[in-house]
């Protein structure tokens, strides 16, 4: 089994505490997606900029296509969503 080192929600600080208040805001939880990124702050604030535009921005797909197309490459990935 792989193992990510990562930034607990009480060891978070600076940018890193933001970005994880702000998930516990919009989700209720810091998911296991943003802690694997938790180590490196600026990149995970830009792949969270990413998401944001490629989930929010302007596409020809809708909000609920783009939102099935990530359940489905997940479930593909073997991944939880």
């Amino acid at each position: 089994m792989s193992w990510i080192r990562t930034v607990g929600f009480e060891a978070a600080a600076g940018r890193l505490r933001e970005l994880y208040d702000a998930a516990v805001r919009r989700a209720g939880r810091v998911y296991g997606i943003l802690r694997v990124q938790s180590v490196h702050p600026e990149a995970l604030d830009a792949s969270l900029e990413l998401y944001k535009v490629l989930m929010h921005g302007p596409s020809p797909l809708s909000r609920r296509e783009r939102e099935l197309l990530a359940v489905v490459v997940s479930r593909a990935n073997r991944c939880h969503y």
